[in-house]
């Protein structure tokens, strides 16, 4: 992400100084205030599967911005395609019984 903005150099340092960690922070404590469940899957591979047939192959992605499955034929925008691999791996994980990984809210005064 930080190579691909294209920002002027305060917004720039303001985007580069701010860690990936505190989003994650940041979502789940709101998914815990809201009542959401928060379970983190492993990205890997998400952007060479097919969202429907679940071929992964590196040549699925004829470009950027292009997902094309080799077996099944399936074209979709990448980036919507890998969504849909990943909220099928949450699904998969939160049916299969997993906890919700965000943390215990305290109480304040």
């Amino acid at each position: 992400m930080r190579e691909r903005v294209r920002l002027r150099k305060p917004r720039r340092a303001t985007l580069h100084s701010w860690s990936f960690h505190q989003l994650g922070t940041f979502i789940a404590y709101k998914a815990k205030r809201a009542g959401v469940p928060v379970v983190y899957v492993d990205p890997a591979y998400t952007s060479q599967e097919c969202s429907r047939c679940h071929h992964i192959d590196r040549r699925n992605r004829p470009s950027q911005a292009v997902f094309a499955c080799r077996v099944c034929g399936f074209v979709e925008h990448a980036d919507l395609n890998s969504s849909h691999n990943i909220a099928a791996r949450g699904w998969s994980l939160w049916v299969r019984g997993a906890e919700s990984q965000a943390p215990a809210l305290t109480p304040t005064a």
